[in-house]
Protein backbone atom coordinates (compact mmCIF):
# COMPACT_ATOMS: atom_id res chain seq x y z
CA UNK A 1 0.00 0.00 0.00
CA UNK A 2 1.40 3.39 -1.01
CA UNK A 3 2.16 5.87 1.77
CA UNK A 4 3.15 9.46 0.89
CA UNK A 5 6.77 10.40 1.45
CA UNK A 6 8.70 13.56 2.19
CA UNK A 7 11.60 12.59 -0.05
CA UNK A 8 10.79 10.09 -2.80
CA UNK A 9 14.30 8.73 -2.60
CA UNK A 10 13.94 7.60 1.02
CA UNK A 11 11.79 5.12 2.82
CA UNK A 12 8.52 6.30 4.46
CA UNK A 13 8.81 7.83 7.90
CA UNK A 14 6.39 7.46 10.78
CA UNK A 15 4.51 10.64 9.85
CA UNK A 16 3.54 10.16 6.18
CA UNK A 17 3.17 13.89 5.48
CA UNK A 18 6.01 15.70 7.22
CA UNK A 19 6.49 18.22 4.41
CA UNK A 20 3.88 19.53 2.00
CA UNK A 21 4.51 19.03 -1.71
CA UNK A 22 4.10 21.88 -4.20
CA UNK A 23 4.09 21.35 -7.94
CA UNK A 24 2.47 22.17 -11.23
CA UNK A 25 0.49 20.45 -13.97
CA UNK A 26 2.82 20.47 -16.98
CA UNK A 27 1.42 21.93 -20.21
CA UNK A 28 4.07 22.05 -22.95
CA UNK A 29 4.81 25.62 -24.01
CA UNK A 30 5.20 24.79 -27.69
CA UNK A 31 2.17 23.19 -29.26
CA UNK A 32 0.31 22.29 -26.05
CA UNK A 33 -0.34 18.51 -25.87
CA UNK A 34 -0.34 18.30 -29.65
CA UNK A 35 3.43 18.38 -29.20
CA UNK A 36 3.30 14.64 -28.51
CA UNK A 37 2.92 14.14 -32.26
CA UNK A 38 6.48 15.45 -32.78
CA UNK A 39 7.94 15.15 -29.29
CA UNK A 40 11.11 17.21 -28.80
CA UNK A 41 13.10 16.28 -25.67
CA UNK A 42 15.03 19.56 -25.78
CA UNK A 43 11.83 21.61 -25.61
CA UNK A 44 10.54 19.49 -22.75
CA UNK A 45 13.82 19.89 -20.86
CA UNK A 46 13.66 23.68 -21.23
CA UNK A 47 10.11 23.78 -19.87
CA UNK A 48 10.83 21.45 -16.95
CA UNK A 49 14.00 23.27 -15.92
CA UNK A 50 11.96 26.51 -15.84
CA UNK A 51 9.48 24.80 -13.52
CA UNK A 52 12.20 23.42 -11.25
CA UNK A 53 13.79 26.87 -11.02
CA UNK A 54 10.64 28.11 -9.27
CA UNK A 55 11.40 25.76 -6.39
CA UNK A 56 8.53 23.39 -7.18
CA UNK A 57 9.17 19.72 -6.46
CA UNK A 58 6.89 17.80 -8.81
CA UNK A 59 4.90 17.82 -12.03
CA UNK A 60 1.85 15.98 -13.28
CA UNK A 61 2.17 14.91 -16.94
CA UNK A 62 -0.27 13.78 -19.62
CA UNK A 63 -0.05 11.85 -22.88
CA UNK A 64 -3.01 11.48 -25.26
CA UNK A 65 -5.05 8.29 -25.37
CA UNK A 66 -5.44 8.09 -29.19
CA UNK A 67 -1.68 8.36 -29.67
CA UNK A 68 -0.93 5.74 -27.03
CA UNK A 69 -3.63 3.24 -28.08
CA UNK A 70 -4.84 3.86 -31.65
CA UNK A 71 -6.34 0.38 -31.85
CA UNK A 72 -7.91 -1.61 -29.04
CA UNK A 73 -5.14 -4.20 -29.35
CA UNK A 74 -2.29 -1.79 -30.14
CA UNK A 75 -0.30 0.17 -27.56
CA UNK A 76 2.43 2.05 -29.44
CA UNK A 77 5.90 1.40 -28.00
CA UNK A 78 7.13 4.69 -29.48
CA UNK A 79 4.47 6.67 -27.60
CA UNK A 80 5.21 4.82 -24.35
CA UNK A 81 8.92 5.52 -24.84
CA UNK A 82 8.16 9.23 -25.34
CA UNK A 83 6.30 9.29 -22.04
CA UNK A 84 9.05 7.50 -20.13
CA UNK A 85 11.60 9.87 -21.69
CA UNK A 86 9.60 12.86 -20.43
CA UNK A 87 9.48 11.33 -16.95
CA UNK A 88 13.24 10.84 -17.00
CA UNK A 89 13.86 14.41 -18.17
CA UNK A 90 11.73 15.70 -15.30
CA UNK A 91 13.73 13.56 -12.88
CA UNK A 92 16.97 14.96 -14.28
CA UNK A 93 15.59 18.44 -13.57
CA UNK A 94 14.96 17.43 -9.94
CA UNK A 95 11.21 16.98 -10.27
CA UNK A 96 9.10 14.04 -9.14
CA UNK A 97 6.35 12.97 -11.52
CA UNK A 98 2.77 11.74 -11.46
CA UNK A 99 1.66 10.25 -14.78
CA UNK A 100 -1.97 10.37 -15.89
CA UNK A 101 -2.79 7.42 -18.13
CA UNK A 102 -6.08 7.74 -20.07
CA UNK A 103 -6.54 11.18 -21.66
CA UNK A 104 -9.44 11.37 -22.09
CA UNK A 105 -10.18 14.98 -21.38
CA UNK A 106 -7.88 17.99 -21.28
CA UNK A 107 -8.70 21.71 -21.23
CA UNK A 108 -12.20 21.40 -22.78
CA UNK A 109 -11.16 18.88 -25.47
CA UNK A 110 -11.98 15.17 -25.41
CA UNK A 111 -9.57 12.66 -26.93
CA UNK A 112 -11.10 9.33 -27.93
CA UNK A 113 -9.37 6.64 -29.98
CA UNK A 114 -11.31 5.94 -33.17
CA UNK A 115 -12.10 2.43 -31.99
CA UNK A 116 -14.47 3.98 -29.41
CA UNK A 117 -16.28 6.29 -31.87
CA UNK A 118 -18.68 6.49 -34.84
CA UNK A 119 -19.28 3.04 -36.39
CA UNK A 120 -17.31 1.46 -33.56
CA UNK A 121 -18.89 3.36 -30.70
CA UNK A 122 -18.26 1.83 -27.28
CA UNK A 123 -19.19 3.25 -23.92
CA UNK A 124 -15.76 3.70 -22.35
CA UNK A 125 -17.12 3.12 -18.84
CA UNK A 126 -19.33 0.08 -19.42
CA UNK A 127 -18.21 -1.82 -22.53
CA UNK A 128 -16.19 -4.83 -21.30
CA UNK A 129 -13.74 -4.69 -24.20
CA UNK A 130 -13.18 -0.94 -23.74
CA UNK A 131 -12.56 -1.41 -20.03
CA UNK A 132 -10.16 -4.27 -20.71
CA UNK A 133 -8.26 -2.16 -23.26
CA UNK A 134 -7.85 0.74 -20.82
CA UNK A 135 -6.68 -1.72 -18.17
CA UNK A 136 -4.09 -3.06 -20.62
CA UNK A 137 -2.89 0.49 -21.31
CA UNK A 138 -2.50 1.30 -17.62
CA UNK A 139 -0.78 -2.01 -16.92
CA UNK A 140 1.64 -1.34 -19.78
CA UNK A 141 2.39 2.20 -18.61
CA UNK A 142 2.92 0.97 -15.07
CA UNK A 143 5.44 -1.64 -16.19
CA UNK A 144 7.28 0.91 -18.33
CA UNK A 145 7.51 3.39 -15.44
CA UNK A 146 8.04 1.05 -12.50
CA UNK A 147 11.17 1.46 -10.41
CA UNK A 148 11.99 5.06 -11.27
CA UNK A 149 12.94 6.79 -8.00
CA UNK A 150 11.41 10.11 -9.10
CA UNK A 151 8.04 8.58 -10.04
CA UNK A 152 5.24 9.53 -7.65
CA UNK A 153 2.83 7.11 -9.26
CA UNK A 154 0.20 6.47 -11.90
CA UNK A 155 -3.24 8.05 -12.10
CA UNK A 156 -6.01 6.56 -14.21
CA UNK A 157 -6.57 9.75 -16.20
CA UNK A 158 -7.53 13.38 -16.03
CA UNK A 159 -11.06 14.07 -14.78
CA UNK A 160 -12.55 11.00 -16.42
CA UNK A 161 -16.03 12.05 -15.31
CA UNK A 162 -15.97 14.74 -18.00
CA UNK A 163 -16.72 11.88 -20.41
CA UNK A 164 -20.03 11.00 -18.72
CA UNK A 165 -22.14 13.14 -21.05
CA UNK A 166 -21.33 10.88 -24.02
CA UNK A 167 -20.95 7.67 -22.00
CA UNK A 168 -23.95 7.20 -19.69
CA UNK A 169 -23.06 5.22 -16.59
CA UNK A 170 -24.44 4.39 -13.14
CA UNK A 171 -22.58 4.77 -9.84
CA UNK A 172 -22.26 0.98 -9.56
CA UNK A 173 -20.77 0.81 -13.05
CA UNK A 174 -18.35 3.62 -12.19
CA UNK A 175 -17.24 1.67 -9.12
CA UNK A 176 -16.56 -1.42 -11.25
CA UNK A 177 -14.70 0.67 -13.82
CA UNK A 178 -12.50 2.38 -11.23
CA UNK A 179 -11.80 -0.82 -9.32
CA UNK A 180 -10.76 -2.62 -12.52
CA UNK A 181 -8.46 0.15 -13.72
CA UNK A 182 -6.92 0.81 -10.31
CA UNK A 183 -6.09 -2.88 -9.99
CA UNK A 184 -4.50 -2.89 -13.45
CA UNK A 185 -2.40 0.18 -12.69
CA UNK A 186 -1.21 -1.38 -9.44
CA UNK A 187 -0.45 -4.65 -11.21
CA UNK A 188 1.75 -2.81 -13.69
CA UNK A 189 3.42 -0.43 -11.26
CA UNK A 190 4.08 -2.87 -8.45
CA UNK A 191 4.18 -1.80 -4.83
CA UNK A 192 6.25 1.36 -5.21
CA UNK A 193 4.33 4.58 -5.99
CA UNK A 194 0.75 5.73 -5.64
CA UNK A 195 -2.20 4.64 -7.76
CA UNK A 196 -5.12 7.02 -7.81
CA UNK A 197 -7.81 8.71 -9.93
CA UNK A 198 -9.30 12.17 -10.38
CA UNK A 199 -12.68 13.77 -11.07
CA UNK A 200 -13.85 17.30 -11.60
CA UNK A 201 -16.13 18.97 -9.05
CA UNK A 202 -19.41 17.40 -10.19
CA UNK A 203 -18.31 14.35 -8.20
CA UNK A 204 -18.64 16.44 -5.03
CA UNK A 205 -21.37 18.95 -5.91
CA UNK A 206 -23.46 17.38 -8.68
CA UNK A 207 -26.86 15.96 -7.73
CA UNK A 208 -26.98 12.29 -8.76
CA UNK A 209 -23.68 12.54 -10.64
CA UNK A 210 -22.50 8.94 -11.22
CA UNK A 211 -18.95 9.62 -10.01
CA UNK A 212 -19.57 9.90 -6.29
CA UNK A 213 -17.74 11.56 -3.40
CA UNK A 214 -17.39 8.11 -1.84
CA UNK A 215 -15.55 6.82 -4.92
CA UNK A 216 -13.19 9.79 -4.90
CA UNK A 217 -12.52 9.56 -1.16
CA UNK A 218 -12.27 5.79 -0.78
CA UNK A 219 -10.73 4.35 -3.96
CA UNK A 220 -7.06 4.63 -4.76
CA UNK A 221 -4.24 5.52 -2.39
CA UNK A 222 -5.23 9.10 -1.66
CA UNK A 223 -8.01 11.55 -2.50
CA UNK A 224 -7.56 14.11 -5.26
CA UNK A 225 -9.63 17.30 -5.45
CA UNK A 226 -9.86 19.88 -8.25
CA UNK A 227 -11.47 22.93 -6.60
CA UNK A 228 -11.99 25.31 -9.53
CA UNK A 229 -13.38 28.79 -8.94
CA UNK A 230 -15.63 28.51 -12.00
CA UNK A 231 -17.44 25.46 -10.59
CA UNK A 232 -20.90 26.55 -9.56
CA UNK A 233 -19.96 30.03 -10.78
CA UNK A 234 -18.15 30.47 -7.45
CA UNK A 235 -16.04 33.48 -8.45
CA UNK A 236 -18.84 35.19 -10.33
CA UNK A 237 -21.35 34.48 -7.59
CA UNK A 238 -19.25 35.76 -4.68
CA UNK A 239 -16.53 37.86 -6.30
CA UNK A 240 -12.87 37.09 -7.10
CA UNK A 241 -11.61 38.47 -3.76
CA UNK A 242 -14.29 36.84 -1.63
CA UNK A 243 -13.66 34.42 1.25
CA UNK A 244 -15.60 31.81 -0.72
CA UNK A 245 -13.03 31.96 -3.51
CA UNK A 246 -9.91 32.26 -1.38
CA UNK A 247 -10.95 29.40 0.94
CA UNK A 248 -12.29 27.15 -1.84
CA UNK A 249 -9.33 24.75 -1.93
CA UNK A 250 -9.35 24.57 1.87
CA UNK A 251 -13.07 23.78 1.80
CA UNK A 252 -12.61 21.14 -0.89
CA UNK A 253 -9.95 19.47 1.22
CA UNK A 254 -12.15 19.39 4.32
CA UNK A 255 -15.15 18.14 2.31
CA UNK A 256 -13.06 15.31 0.88
CA UNK A 257 -11.85 14.31 4.35
CA UNK A 258 -15.45 13.94 5.50
CA UNK A 259 -16.20 11.25 2.91
CA UNK A 260 -13.10 9.17 3.66
CA UNK A 261 -13.47 6.03 5.76
CA UNK A 262 -9.88 6.35 6.98
CA UNK A 263 -9.51 9.56 9.06
CA UNK A 264 -5.80 9.64 8.15
CA UNK A 265 -6.32 9.41 4.38
CA UNK A 266 -4.35 12.19 2.64
CA UNK A 267 -5.96 14.71 0.29
CA UNK A 268 -4.17 16.25 -2.70
CA UNK A 269 -5.31 19.61 -4.13
CA UNK A 270 -4.30 18.39 -7.55
CA UNK A 271 -5.69 21.21 -9.67
CA UNK A 272 -6.37 24.79 -8.76
CA UNK A 273 -5.67 27.92 -10.75
CA UNK A 274 -6.57 31.51 -11.52
CA UNK A 275 -8.61 31.53 -14.75
CA UNK A 276 -9.40 34.89 -16.32
CA UNK A 277 -11.92 36.51 -16.28
CA UNK A 278 -13.11 34.65 -13.15
CA UNK A 279 -9.93 35.83 -11.39
CA UNK A 280 -8.67 39.05 -13.02
CA UNK A 281 -4.92 39.11 -13.63
CA UNK A 282 -4.45 41.83 -11.00
CA UNK A 283 -6.05 39.59 -8.36
CA UNK A 284 -4.25 36.38 -9.37
CA UNK A 285 -1.12 36.77 -7.19
CA UNK A 286 -3.09 37.31 -3.99
CA UNK A 287 -5.46 34.49 -4.94
CA UNK A 288 -2.46 32.16 -5.25
CA UNK A 289 -1.06 33.24 -1.88
CA UNK A 290 -4.40 32.86 -0.13
CA UNK A 291 -5.15 29.50 -1.73
CA UNK A 292 -1.82 28.01 -0.62
CA UNK A 293 -1.99 29.50 2.87
CA UNK A 294 -5.55 28.40 3.52
CA UNK A 295 -5.25 24.91 2.07
CA UNK A 296 -2.00 24.35 3.93
CA UNK A 297 -3.88 24.95 7.17
CA UNK A 298 -5.63 21.58 6.67
CA UNK A 299 -4.35 18.48 8.40
CA UNK A 300 -3.78 15.56 6.05
CA UNK A 301 -2.99 17.70 3.00
CA UNK A 302 -0.48 15.93 0.75
CA UNK A 303 0.23 18.97 -1.40
CA UNK A 304 -0.94 21.55 -3.93
CA UNK A 305 -0.37 21.26 -7.67
CA UNK A 306 -1.10 24.41 -9.67
CA UNK A 307 -2.81 24.43 -13.05
CA UNK A 308 -0.78 25.02 -15.06
CA UNK A 309 2.83 25.58 -16.07
CA UNK A 310 2.50 27.53 -19.35
CA UNK A 311 -0.23 29.56 -21.04
CA UNK A 312 -1.75 28.08 -24.19
CA UNK A 313 -0.35 29.97 -27.18
CA UNK A 314 -2.99 32.12 -28.87
CA UNK A 315 -1.92 30.74 -32.24
CA UNK A 316 -3.90 27.63 -31.23
CA UNK A 317 -7.58 28.07 -32.04
CA UNK A 318 -10.84 27.28 -30.30
CA UNK A 319 -9.78 27.08 -26.66
CA UNK A 320 -12.02 28.74 -24.07
CA UNK A 321 -10.58 32.12 -23.20
CA UNK A 322 -9.53 31.07 -19.71
CA UNK A 323 -7.19 28.38 -21.08
CA UNK A 324 -4.94 31.05 -22.62
CA UNK A 325 -4.22 32.64 -19.22
CA UNK A 326 -3.76 29.83 -16.68
CA UNK A 327 0.01 29.42 -16.79
CA UNK A 328 2.69 30.43 -14.31
CA UNK A 329 4.68 31.27 -17.46
CA UNK A 330 3.32 32.99 -20.54
CA UNK A 331 3.50 31.35 -23.94
CA UNK A 332 6.94 32.93 -24.53
CA UNK A 333 8.28 31.30 -21.37
CA UNK A 334 8.38 34.41 -19.18
CA UNK A 335 7.44 34.23 -15.49
CA UNK A 336 4.15 35.90 -14.67
CA UNK A 337 3.42 37.74 -11.39
CA UNK A 338 1.36 34.78 -10.20
CA UNK A 339 4.48 32.60 -10.40
CA UNK A 340 6.37 34.91 -8.09
CA UNK A 341 3.44 34.99 -5.66
CA UNK A 342 3.23 31.19 -5.63
CA UNK A 343 6.96 30.94 -4.94
CA UNK A 344 6.60 33.33 -2.01
CA UNK A 345 3.65 31.39 -0.61
CA UNK A 346 5.25 27.96 -0.72
CA UNK A 347 8.37 29.27 1.07
CA UNK A 348 6.29 30.34 4.05
CA UNK A 349 6.08 28.03 7.09
CA UNK A 350 2.97 25.84 6.95
CA UNK A 351 1.72 24.34 10.20
CA UNK A 352 -1.56 22.43 9.89
CA UNK A 353 -3.69 22.52 13.03
CA UNK A 354 -6.52 20.28 14.24
CA UNK A 355 -10.09 21.47 13.71
CA UNK A 356 -12.00 20.93 16.93
CA UNK A 357 -15.39 22.05 15.59
CA UNK A 358 -17.19 20.28 12.76
CA UNK A 359 -20.23 21.35 10.77
CA UNK A 360 -22.55 18.43 9.96
CA UNK A 361 -23.28 17.74 6.29
CA UNK A 362 -26.61 15.95 5.84
CA UNK A 363 -27.38 15.25 2.19
CA UNK A 364 -28.30 12.48 -0.22
CA UNK A 365 -26.98 11.83 -3.73
CA UNK A 366 -29.98 13.79 -5.01
CA UNK A 367 -29.19 16.84 -2.83
CA UNK A 368 -25.41 16.86 -3.07
CA UNK A 369 -25.49 20.40 -4.50
CA UNK A 370 -26.09 21.81 -1.00
CA UNK A 371 -22.35 21.37 -0.49
CA UNK A 372 -21.40 23.29 -3.65
CA UNK A 373 -21.19 27.04 -4.34
CA UNK A 374 -24.66 28.54 -3.86
CA UNK A 375 -25.73 25.63 -1.68
CA UNK A 376 -26.96 26.08 1.86
CA UNK A 377 -24.23 24.01 3.47
CA UNK A 378 -21.45 25.67 1.46
CA UNK A 379 -22.64 29.12 2.45
CA UNK A 380 -22.98 28.19 6.13
CA UNK A 381 -19.43 26.75 6.20
CA UNK A 382 -18.09 29.86 4.52
CA UNK A 383 -19.91 32.14 6.99
CA UNK A 384 -18.24 30.31 9.84
CA UNK A 385 -14.85 30.55 8.13
CA UNK A 386 -15.24 34.28 7.48
CA UNK A 387 -16.04 34.71 11.18
CA UNK A 388 -12.73 33.15 12.12
CA UNK A 389 -13.91 29.61 12.91
CA UNK A 390 -12.01 26.78 11.22
CA UNK A 391 -14.75 24.17 10.71
CA UNK A 392 -14.15 20.60 9.72
CA UNK A 393 -16.83 18.75 7.74
CA UNK A 394 -18.46 15.62 9.13
CA UNK A 395 -21.16 13.51 7.47
CA UNK A 396 -24.40 13.14 9.41
CA UNK A 397 -23.95 9.36 9.71
CA UNK A 398 -20.60 9.85 11.50
CA UNK A 399 -21.68 12.76 13.71
CA UNK A 400 -22.13 10.51 16.80
CA UNK A 401 -19.23 8.15 16.15
CA UNK A 402 -17.01 9.05 19.09
CA UNK A 403 -14.05 6.98 17.96
CA UNK A 404 -14.12 8.49 14.48
CA UNK A 405 -14.49 12.04 15.81
CA UNK A 406 -11.62 11.53 18.23
CA UNK A 407 -9.41 10.23 15.43
CA UNK A 408 -10.02 13.48 13.55
CA UNK A 409 -9.54 15.66 16.63
CA UNK A 410 -13.17 16.86 16.53
CA UNK A 411 -14.54 17.86 19.95
CA UNK A 412 -17.72 19.72 18.98
CA UNK A 413 -20.28 18.82 16.32
CA UNK A 414 -22.76 21.46 15.17
CA UNK A 415 -25.66 21.11 12.76
CA UNK A 416 -26.24 24.01 10.36
CA UNK A 417 -28.95 26.43 11.41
Amino acid sequence: MYRPRTDPRTEPEEDPIRTLRFGVNYTPRRGWFHSWQDFDPAHAREDLEQIAALGLDHVRVFHLWPLLQPNRNVIRPTAVDQLTRLVDIAGEAGLDVLVDGVQGHLSSFDFYPEWTRSWHHRNVFTDPDAIAAQADLLRTLGRALAGRPHLLGLQLGNELNNLVEHNPVTPAEVDHYLDTLLAAARDGLGERGMVTHSAYDAAWYGDDHPFTPEASARKGDLTTVHPWVFSGDCARRYGPRSPQVRHLAEYGTELAKAYAEDPARPVWVQETGAPEPHIPAADAPEFARATVRNASDCEGLWGVTWWCSHDVDRSLADFPELEYTLGLFDSAGRRKPIAEALVEAIKEPHTPRPRATALVLDCTPATRSVSGPGGEYFEEWMRWRADGVRPAVVLAERARDEGYLAARGIKEVVRPS
